[in-house]
């Protein structure tokens, strides 16, 4: 089956925070998958006016929900071992090509950057093209997933289990959801 690239998002669209998620999970002891999210996201989808797309991004390390204990929030927030949060603020995301196509997909491709290191990533996933919503204006919604190994941004910190394997996967799932709201300035 082909599929035919559409651009149903024109002008400016901006995540609505409250209602959209940006989740890292990894595979834990071998047989857990622990995940988390980062609350405090911002999001933008931009069309041209040749009909192109560009997505950007930020989320706040800082917001990375860790219930407890404190010290594992603070190992993995602060120390050098994972996001070194005092020098790297925030994980950045800036898109290269973004493509909807007919049947609802979606693919992005661009650069995310996490503690200082920028590599290409590619997220696939679908689209819902905007609607009317119930206070007049337009929203619309992205949901991408993505698979990065957290090695090539310098989060290194492993240890083996006792049988063999390691504490924590070195690939880590990202699932992204944006409900994307028209901006009307």
């Amino acid at each position: 089956m082909t599929t035919t690239a559409v651009t149903p998002f024109a002008g400016r669209w901006v995540a609505d925070r409250e209602h959209s998620t940006f989740q890292a999970g990894v595979r834990h002891m071998g047989v857990g998958s622990f995940k988390t999210t980062f609350t405090d996201v911002v999001a933008r989808l931009d069309a041209s006016d040749d009909g192109g797309l560009r997505l950007d991004g930020r989320a706040q390390v800082t917001s990375i929900a860790i219930r407890t204990p404190a010290e594992f929030r603070a190992h993995v927030v602060d120390s050098d071992d994972f996001f070194a949060a005092a020098t790297h603020p925030e994980i950045v995301f800036a898109s290269s090509r973004v493509t909807l196509s007919n049947d609802g997909g979606a693919e992005v491709d661009g650069e995310l950057t996490i503690k200082g290191a920028t590599v290409p990533v590619s997220a696939r996933g679908s689209y819902i093209a905007p609607v009317e919503d119930l206070y007049g204006g337009r929203r619309g919604a992205l949901d991408l997933t993505a698979t990065i190994d957290r090695r090539d941004f310098g989060i290194t910190w492993q240890k083996q289990l006792p049988g063999g394997g390691d504490v924590v996967s070195w690939n880590v799932e990202l699932t992204i959801h944006l409900e994307l709201v028209e901006d009307r300035c």
